[in-house]
This record gives structure tokens, sequence and C-alpha cells, in this order.
């Protein structure tokens, strides 16, 4: 009863802090940079699924964990990722206002392709799916949070600002309680399958920094840019995982399907941590 009052208030929490520190001006960068953005969030709502689908086909996982991973590969950037960005001397900016619109967009985007997703990789042991409640669900603990966050920083500006750092402390904190907990609870099946479960998560978060790296350069952008894109890709809301695995496997708390969105979210800060600090380093 706990993790089911827990997890989507803590998620909720998690994407009002995004909401809070965002402005009407980070929408408006869709605008000031468009060839950015666009390539950021393309290759984040479609190119990491194709990654996730590709690399099921070389890594024989059961059913179970790759829908895990390819629902992990349907969710947007994670909050940290704003953080992430800034200590590899990325565009914060571009950063953000992918985050937000890749947010925003998932109410849409998640339900349909995890109804797709659990059809070719569950068949007939695939559970019900209504995509309207999940995108009812999602749009209640991701959206909402995130425009009224967006709501208090345009009525009262002042207090946003006041509560935004304290806010993102909570954000962190609850994120770390979350991938923590979903471990535990599921770890003898986390260790059962590590050895090929954590060759596929690695690999995922290293080639998506790669390919968005890879791309940015190929299409002109500039150096913090491609520093963005490519930490956006690599660091997935595994909170957001998490959490739509328990709303498909009817319990609002951890299921077999959010074992690897927990997962990742250790993998991800091993890879993507030395990478932008390399990244940095090389200026």
């Amino acid at each position: 009863m706990l993790l089911e009052v827990v997890l989507p208030l803590s998620l909720a929490v998690i994407m009002f802090s995004l909401g809070v520190g965002l402005t009407i001006a980070d929408f408006r960068r869709v605008v000031a940079m468009p060839r950015a953005v666009t390539v950021g969030l393309c290759l984040q709502l479609l190119g990491i699924p194709v990654l996730a689908f590709c690399l099921l086909q070389v890594v024989n996982l059961q059913p179970a964990l790759a829908f895990g991973v390819m629902l992990l590969a349907f969710c947007p950037g994670g909050v940290t990722s704003n953080v992430l960005t800034k200590l590899g001397g990325g565009s914060v900016a571009l950063s953000i206002t992918m985050t937000a619109i890749a947010s925003l967009a998932s109410v849409f985007t998640v339900p349909i392709f995890v109804g797709l997703a659990a059809s070719h990789f569950l068949g007939a042991a695939a559970p019900q799916i209504n995509v309207t409640s999940i995108a009812v669900a999602m749009f209640l603990i991701t959206a909402l949070p995130v425009l009224l966050g967006l709501g208090l920083r345009g009525v009262a500006p002042a207090v946003a600002t006041r509560i935004e750092p304290v806010l993102a402390k909570i954000a962190v904190v609850l994120f770390v309680i979350i991938i923590v907990g979903a471990l535990a609870a599921n770890w003898a099946l986390f260790w059962a399958n590590f050895a090929q479960l954590g060759p596929v998560l690695i690999a995922m978060v290293a080639l998506a920094v790669l390919i968005g790296l890879g791309v940015a350069r190929l299409l002109g952008l500039s150096g913090p840019d491609r520093i963005a894109i490519a930490v956006e890709l690599g660091v997935q809301n595994g909170t957001l995982g998490i959490a739509v695995a328990g709303l498909i496997a009817g319990v609002t708390g951890l299921s077999d399907y959010a074992l690897p969105s927990a997962a990742y979210g250790i993998f991800m800060y091993v890879v993507t941590v030395p990478a932008i600090l390399a990244l940095r380093k090389m200026g």
C-alpha cells in the first residue's frame, strides 16, 4: 500500500520540480534553435526505441525483461540530465527544452508504443493494455505536475526561484529511493539476469551517447548542442519507466517490467558521468 502511494506521488514531485524550473522561454527555443531541438527530439522519441529494439535482437532476454527495456526506451530524458549537461559544458537551454517537450510528448507516445511492444515481446502473455487509461494516468503524474510547476513560475516567479533548489534536491533523493527500492524488491531476478541484462543496458546508454554525439556532429550542430543531445539520450527517466511498468502490470508498486528501468538508473551514471567529464576535458 505504501508503494501504491509513494511511487506515483514521488514521480509527481519530481516532475513538478522540473516544471518549476521552466519558463515559457524554454519552449520558445523550439523556434530559436529549431534544428537542434528537432534533431534531439527525433533521436529521443524514435532513435532510442529503435536502438533498444536492435539490441534486443542480438541478446535473448526473457520476454518480461525485454519488454521492460523497450518501456525504458520509450521514456523521455531524466530530470538529472540538465545537471549533467551543465557539468559537461553542454547547452543547458537545449537540455531543458528537450526534457520538457519530450516529457509532455510522452503522454501520447508512451501508451501507443507500449501497446506495440507488448504485442511483439509478450505475445499471448501480454496483459490487457488500456491505452487511454495509461495516457490519463501519465498525464496526471507527469504532464500535469510539469504544467503546474510552469504555472507557479509564471504567477509567482519569486516563490518558484526560492523553492526550486529545494525541490531539485528532493527530486534527486526521491529518484535514488525509487531506484534502490526497485532493485531491492527485484534483487533475485536482477542478479539472476545480470549477465544478460547488464551488458544490454550498458551498451544502450553508451551507444545512445555516441549516437547523439555522432548524429549531431554530422548535422553540423555546435559542441554544446552535441553534448546536450548526447546526455539527453543517455539519461532516461527511469522513475517514469518504473511507474508505467506498474500501471501495465496492474499494480502501482514494483513489477518485473520495472527491473530494467531501475537497473538503468545506476548504469546510466556509470557510463555518462565519465563520458561527459572526458568531453569537458576535451573542450
